[in-house]
């Protein structure tokens, strides 16, 4: 038996999943004051009468993070930085207050500007004395030689001892300073909060004898667990989005390419499913005006949803119109909640079946009298204003897919440019909208089975994702996984003559690391999807002369599916 959470803004959806079939279902209202009491709240209606030892894994997808930045309730985090040449960290906005220290590395990891220890010593101090108990420390190129982060952290460590400090070649080994910098101000800032959030959620699975595995579903549609994400809590920001599109994944169509349109009660989440493969961002996850190294699906959220207020607006010389949302004031009225929403035209028309169908006709006749139009006219048109929002944003966000490069190959590949043939509705909105969605981008509706828990499923049947970056420099003997933070000699290898490495050598030789890692992790059943991302190599010339290479190799096990999900009835 297998159990999916998912936290909405609105509801919280779960589903239990028994050999391969959807067993029991739940929803219960959302929280934000109290998420942990939401899910255990969908956790508990959904296993009711469920001995809890037949339970074999668990998923959670939650908005602990995303809610934290949300509402500005993250800790105030100290930004140490060493930029190093050729940055002006005045031209960047930075998040939080940041301190500047000299010292560099080059690309390659090669000391050119020693640390000013006395200059951190005094940096410290200040820090202490604004009040700051918690610091981030950043160097460019430190996840190529993280000495300097290191030599930092030692010195905090002995003049501030009860300060937390993130260092940035751990939480990031990619490329982008300004990017590894955000990364780690939000792993500072949120790592506290979330460690209380897990042991919380151990505690009560402890109380209710659930000995499962259990799982945090992440932004990139993957699931990590619970024990090891306390280690990366950022990555689970955006979890939501990610199960629709597993969700989707799950439910629809094998290996087509897909729209998927998550219509919630607060939000709609758009995703793009490739020939079966979710379309990753290539920039990392946005929040707000920053990007992050955090890999994620490219999706976005629009403030129009089921529970959507409705108000009327005037248009000039006598006219009106309807506009919905962005802001939600509770449940539809059909709900018991006290504003006109787009549920209930929806329940009005008999598209949907949820709640009082009188409180419904009343909400709409209420913005009815004010149009001069019918009920029925009405509800239809707040349903095609709805629609056309939804596909409007669909539109738009296909010029920023366009960006993407997988979407180029992509396209590429169908050797023709062609829009997906599939418009996937999840959520408990898409009965009564993904039709007329899917008729305005000339696409076919498909609303699986179950599609109202569409995001409880993904999480359920969602396998783990993990990445490695490998990079040898064959002329310095070293290498280091970026993922890891560590610079490692390549003597110490069982490779043999490493200074003729060719690439398929070093891609061999990041599959060993990768499962390594896998491993480590307890998830190294999916090594057989392992796949290289990227893979390049350089030469290092001195004078006429080739003196090494440098070999940059991106292996990753991608989203997906676990193995005894069985695809069944499908839309």
């Amino acid at each position: 038996m297998l159990i999916g959470i998912d936290v909405g803004g609105t509801t919280t959806d779960a589903v239990l999943i028994r050999n391969g079939e959807i067993y029991s279902t739940a929803k219960v209202p959302t929280d934000s004051g109290n998420l942990l009491k939401s899910l255990l709240s969908a956790l508990d209606e959904v296993s009711r009468g469920v001995p809890p030892e037949r339970f074999e894994r668990v998923v959670f997808s939650t908005t602990v993070i995303t809610n934290l930045i949300a509402e500005g309730k993250t800790d105030r985090v100290a930004l140490l930085l060493v930029p190093g040449p050729g940055v002006n960290p005045e031209s960047y906005n930075f998040p939080g207050s940041f301190f500047l220290e000299k010292g560099a590395m080059d690309y390659r990891g090669r000391e050119i500007q020693p640390l000013d220890e006395a200059e951190v010593r005094e940096i410290v101090s200040r820090i202490r004395e604004q009040g700051f108990s918690r610091i981030a420390v950043v160097s460019k190129f430190g996840q190529r030689n993280p000495s300097h982060e290191l030599r930092i952290e030692k010195i905090v460590r002995g003049l501030y001892p009860g300060c937390k400090v993130e260092l940035g070649h751990k939480v990031s080994g990619k490329l982008n300073f300004p990017r590894r910098v955000a990364t780690s101000m939000l792993a500072s800032a949120t790592g506290e909060h979330y460690r209380k959030f897990v042991a919380e959620l151990r505690k009560a699975l402890e109380e209710r004898e659930i000995r499962a595995l259990v799982y945090i579903l992440k932004a990139d549609g993957g699931t990590l667990p619970i024990e090891r994400s306390i280690e990366f809590p950022v990555e689970t920001i955006f979890s939501g989005p990610a199960a629709s599109t597993i969700g989707a994944l799950a439910l629809s169509p094998e290996k087509q390419t897909s729209v998927v349109v998550d219509i919630g009660g607060t939000t709609t989440d758009l995703a793009l499913i490739l020939s079966g493969k979710p379309l990753i961002a290539s920039k990392g996850a946005r929040l707000g005006d920053f990007l992050t190294h955090v890999r994620a699906f490219a999706v976005r959220s629009i403030a129009v949803g089921g529970d959507s207020t409705i108000r009327v607006k005037e248009m000039g010389n006598g006219l009106k119109n309807v506009a919905i949302g962005p802001e939600r004031a509770g449940p539809a009225y059909c709900m018991g909640g006290g504003e006109p929403t787009p549920t209930d035209a929806l329940r009005l028309l008999g598209l949907i079946e949820v709640g009082d169908p009188d409180r419904a006709r009343e909400a709409v006749a209420s913005v009815a009298s004010r149009l001069g139009k019918s009920e029925v006219e009405t509800a239809s048109l707040i349903v095609d204003i709805a629609a056309e929002m939804v596909a409007q944003a669909v539109r738009e966000m296909f010029l920023e897919w366009e960006q993407e490069p997988a979407y180029r190959i992509w396209e590429v590949l169908q050797k023709k440019k062609e829009r997906p043939e599939n418009v996937v509705g999840i959520g408990g909105g898409a009965k009564g909208l993904i039709s007329r969605i899917a008729e305005k981008l000339n696409s076919r509706p498909v609303i699986p089975k179950h599609a109202e828990v569409g995001n409880a499923i993904g999480a359920a049947v969602a396998r783990p994702t993990l990445t490695l970056n490998l990079r040898i420099d064959t002329q310095q003997k070293v290498y280091s996984v970026a993922e890891e933070g560590e610079i490692i000699s390549l003597n110490s290898t069982d490779i043999g003559n490493f200074n003729r490495m060719r690439s398929e050598e070093a891609e061999d030789f990041a599959k060993k690391l990768l499962r390594e890692r896998a491993e480590a992790f307890g998830i190294s059943e999916y090594m057989d999807e392992a796949e290289v991302v990227s893979s390049e190599v350089f030469n290092v010339v001195e004078g006429w002369f080739t003196a090494g290479r440098l070999f940059d190799v991106s292996m990753q096990i991608p989203a997906g599916l676990i193995s005894d999900w069985e695809r069944r009835e499908r839309a």
